[in-house]
């Protein structure tokens, strides 16, 4: 009985594979604390922003791969200059777009588009400010998980390119990304190197320490200040199906990643196994990054 239980779950796992993105991050942002973490880093990068800037100065934001994201509500509120958010998958963006017409937050604009394309190089990074913003420049750009479908080699210029051509004088950019390396087989990171190494022959090396040394280091950044801290996020949610859209989320199949069934089902026995059966929680370790521009004062993180 117990096998045949256990064959079932298999084949459940298996079949999750095959849910959208935003399912995925929903099911991620209800039974984890990652939402709650954001939000919370989020709310310290606006007061600092708020200390800097005149009382009367309405703010402008930019979400990046923004989803359907539960900050929404944080950031709605506090930019009633313009909050612009910015994603690929149009069923996120639907649901956005839904919201803002039920909830009359007309000064909300969803963008649909690959952030990569639009901030290739100067020129399109240019293009987007005048098209997509009005040509009014943003007091804080947000890229939270958004930076797992983008190369490491690519993120300096990325970062050269908002700072320079989207931020304010006084602005920040805030972004948050899980930590690069864990020892511990219980983690996101364990399990994405584990498993993208042993199929892909590939590993996390997305590092928000090592970014920080690298614009430290570029004189772009003479004015700003660059600060890192790091936070622990635990997840569980007592239904298979659901937890495995969330495993599919991390390992970035099939966007990224498109594991062969026969790899799929090694990957959903082994999180059955170790988390589900055991009722153990799926934990992550992640970095917070965050860019003062132009202002005087040391911001909070």
């Amino acid at each position: 009985m117990g096998t045949i239980t256990r064959n079932a779950m298999i084949e459940t796992g298996l079949r999750s594979a095959d849910s959208i993105m935003m399912d995925e991050d929903n099911i991620w942002s209800h039974y984890s604390n990652d939402k709650v973490d954001i939000g919370e880093r989020l709310a310290r990068v606006i007061r600092t922003l708020s200390a800097a800037l005149p009382l009367t100065k309405k703010m402008r934001a930019l979400s990046i791969g923004s989803s359907n994201e539960p900050q929404f509500r944080i950031l709605e509120t506090a930019f009633r200059g313009g909050l612009y958010l910015f994603d690929i998958e149009p069923a996120a963006l639907q649901s956005v777009n839904n919201r803002i017409l039920r909830q009359h937050t007309d000064h909300v604009t969803t963008i649909a588009g690959d952030y990569k394309e639009a901030f290739l190089d100067q020129h399109s990074t240019k293009l987007f400010l005048q098209e997509r913003l009005n040509n009014r420049k943003l007091e804080l750009v947000t890229m939270h998980h958004s930076l797992y479908y983008s190369s490491e080699n690519s993120w300096r210029q990325l970062f050269e390119q908002i700072h320079n051509t989207l931020l304010a004088p006084t602005g920040a950019i805030h972004a948050v990304l899980m930590a690069a390396s864990s020892k511990n087989r219980m983690t996101t990171t364990w399990l994405y190197n584990h498993f993208a190494g042993k199929y892909f022959g590939v590993r996390n090396e997305q590092s928000f320490p090592v970014l920080k040394q690298a614009l430290e280091h570029s004189p772009i950044f003479h004015d700003t200040q660059i600060m890192i801290s790091d936070s622990h996020i635990s997840f569980f949610v007592d239904d298979f199906e659901r937890f495995m859209k969330v495993i599919w989320m991390i390992l970035l199949y099939p966007s990224v990643h498109k594991y062969s069934e026969t790899q799929k089902e090694e990957i959903v026995s082994f999180v059955y196994d170790n988390f589900f059966a055991r009722k153990q929680p799926l934990l992550q370790k992640q970095h917070h990054l965050v860019l003062y521009k132009g202002i005087d004062f040391k911001g909070l993180i």
